[in-house]
């Protein structure tokens, strides 16, 4: 049994009657049944959603208070056996005073009372004429006599031990305030912060609160199930259109339709495990918790779910994009394509700057990277009000250089006015083979990585001729893989796609193609899209096309960076990430493929960190750098064993 670190939950919005708990209580057990056949953990209503939010002064009518707990014990009783968290909302009378309250029950038991921080005194909304806010009482009180037991009161936090993870409760207007109590439950270990809401809505007001949820998912590191009252409320002055969100550190899982007449309710996975692992890395959150840790007090119920669940391909509700480092939206896509664009330039430009130096040179294939850098490199000049004519642009056919690259690369530098030159390494490289002894009919790593420590050396002394910057090629993906020639290819004065993976590189010459490039270079630019990625280091074919392809080597760049993401960004185990690429590709890998390229991965970025470790300067345009002196620091004799029998 493995949830990897998943958690189900789900945000309902019911169909309901102003001032009728015995019917209310009836759709939400409907519902909690339904999550409890899907193996969902938690479970959220909306605020006052026994009763019914807009009561108005039948909040002081003693019997539908009386009603409201009545019918609630028979709720805990009809869900004994239910190991679905449930949070309903309900008006709970202590002292003499009203709280609105978020009530937490569990396998037929209330877990704990959770009351209403802040209340608005909106033009349309008037809850300090009935209740009474939370926060003074939930300071000097941590239980209360209820339902003839103690229950837990306040300040509280819900923590599973077979799930690992915490939940906290904040109810509606408390996440409109400037410090919402999440903020303290998130710095005091909940990793899942649930609330129950009655927001009405007006115009506009949907992306406005979306995007609260998300700010503070992403500030609390958190997951954020967000459920809110629906269009049975009353409309006497308002409609409320029953919205549920479920959000995870910044990204948005599942919303739900508005304005829904029957009961609605949206499930999620929340991956806590990588929750946990970016509280462990950010600093800045583990800092915040020691500033605040004498500010509020919480004290934590534990709850016990009696069984764990099992995460399979059959039950999983979760998106898993198959390229995390490309936006699926075009439009946010062609936003990040510029976006990471500027960046490029912006860092080669200060290096430029910085070297006094207005000469570049680049080893033109006709591939993809190669093809990016000199767009990047152009732009900059332009920038910089440097002519073109001071890149240096150098192809350098090979033994397996193609017809059909040899093309592409002559025909990008004319198009784009650089400076051509064009020198055959072949006689330099037999002269080589001869110096050190090697068969030249041997096609080995020796046979390849002559050619390209060949072009790295033409490349740094014509820089040194001209007194200019030598611009890498390389990508990210190819660091991680450690698909470069040590010194060769791996090596230059400012590694400018050093930042970028694989799968974002075409759509970044795409973008370039349709927003930077003059008419005959983007014709030039379809041809390089459409070339298949390769060293070309071994003979062409027969009739002169590419004869080694990187991905038949070293398996689909796709998966691979899919790898580098989970394995880098969310520091996901071998399983982990085994089960998430087998959803991500389920329909163009089968599993025993995923699973060899994945050891492939394990295997090589352990093995090829000494390249990492001397890389030269580059810009970091995302989440992910592998560069020493930042994001990445690795000793380069690391044993990749625990990962690889973790995997089998």
């Amino acid at each position: 049994m493995n949830n990897y670190g998943f958690v189900k939950v789900a945000a309902a919005s019911p169909r309901l009657r102003v001032a009728d708990p015995e019917y209310n209580l009836a759709q939400i057990l409907e519902l909690v049944n339904k999550a409890e056949a899907k193996s969902t953990a938690v479970i959220v209503f909306p605020e006052l959603s026994v009763t019914g939010y807009t009561c108005a002064d039948l909040f002081n009518q003693q019997l539908l208070l009386n009603e409201s707990m009545r019918y609630l014990t028979g709720f805990l009783d009809q869900t004994r056996a239910t190991a679905v968290l449930a949070i309903v909302g309900m008006p709970v009378l202590v002292d003499q005073k009203l709280y609105n309250c978020a009530v937490v029950t569990h396998r037929g038991r209330v877990l704990g009372v959770v009351p209403k921080m802040y209340l608005p005194n909106y033009k349309e909304y008037y809850e300090k004429r009935w209740f009474s806010p939370g926060y003074s009482i939930s300071q000097n009180v941590s239980e209360i006599r209820w339902l003839n037991q103690s229950v837990p009161f306040g300040n509280l936090i819900f923590r599973s031990e077979e799930f690992g993870f915490s939940l906290g409760v904040e109810l509606c207007e408390d996440l409109w305030v400037p410090i919402p109590p999440s903020s303290y439950l998130a710095l005091n270990g909940a990793a899942v912060i649930a609330n129950p809401s009655a927001s009405n809505d007006l115009v506009s007001k949907s992306n406005y609160r979306q995007q609260l949820v998300l700010q503070q998912s992403a500030r609390c590191l958190s997951g954020y199930i967000y459920a809110s009252a629906g269009v049975h409320e009353s409309t006497t002055d308002n409609v409320f259109g029953g919205e549920c969100l479920i959000a995870e550190n910044g990204n948005m899982l599942k919303t739900s339709l508005r304005f829904n007449r029957d009961s609605t309710m949206v499930y999620a996975e929340f991956d806590v495990q990588h929750l946990d692992s970016e509280r462990q890395q950010n600093k800045s959150f583990a800092d915040s918790s020691d500033a605040v840790s004498g500010d509020l007090k919480f004290r934590t119920v534990e709850l016990d779910y009696g069984k764990s669940y099992s995460v399979s391909s059959e039950n999983f509700d979760r998106f898993v994009p198959r390229h995390p480092f490309v936006p699926e939206n075009p439009v946010v896509r062609d936003e990040r394509c510029e976006e990471i664009f500027h960046i490029q330039v912006a860092g080669l430009a200060k290096r430029l700057e910085y070297t006094r130096m207005d000469k570049a040179v680049i080893g033109i294939s006709g591939g993809l990277d190669s093809t990016l850098a000199l767009l990047v490199t152009a732009r900059t000049f332009e920038v910089l009000g440097i002519p073109h004519q001071n890149i240096m642009a150098v192809t350098m056919p090979g033994f397996g250089t193609s017809n059909l690259t040899h093309t592409n690369a002559l025909q990008l530098m004319k198009s784009m006015k650089v400076s051509v030159k064009e020198v055959d390494i072949r006689q330099a490289c037999r002269q080589h083979f001869q110096d050190v002894d090697h068969d030249p009919n041997t096609l080995d790593a020796t046979y390849e990585n002559i050619q390209a420590r060949e072009r790295t050396q033409i490349l740094m002394d014509i820089a040194n001729r001209v007194r200019g910057l030598v611009i890498g090629t390389g990508d990210l993906s190819e660091l991680a893989l450690g698909w470069c020639t040590y010194n060769g290819d791996h090596m230059s004065m400012y590694a400018i796609n050093s930042g970028i993976p694989k799968t974002l590189v075409k759509f970044l010459v795409q973008w370039a193609a349709d927003n930077v490039a003059e008419e005959e270079t983007k014709k030039v630019l379809r041809s390089v899209l459409d070339t298949p990625i390769s060293p070309e280091l071994l003979p062409p074919d027969a009739s002169g096309c590419i004869n080694q392809k990187t991905e038949d080597a070293i398996g689909p760049y796709e998966l691979h960076d899919f790898f580098l993401y989970y394995v880098v960004r969310q520091g996901a185990p071998p399983q982990k990430v085994l089960f998430l690429a087998c959803q991500a590709f389920h329909d163009r890998y089968e599993p025993a493929e995923v699973k060899k390229w994945l050891r492939v991965f394990y295997q090589r970025f352990f093995s090829q960190q000494f390249k990492r470790s001397c890389m030269p300067d580059g810009p970091k345009v995302g989440s992910i750098n592998l560069s020493p002196r930042g994001d990445w620091r690795m000793p380069s004799d690391a044993e990749v064993r625990l990962w690889l029998r973790e995997l089998e």
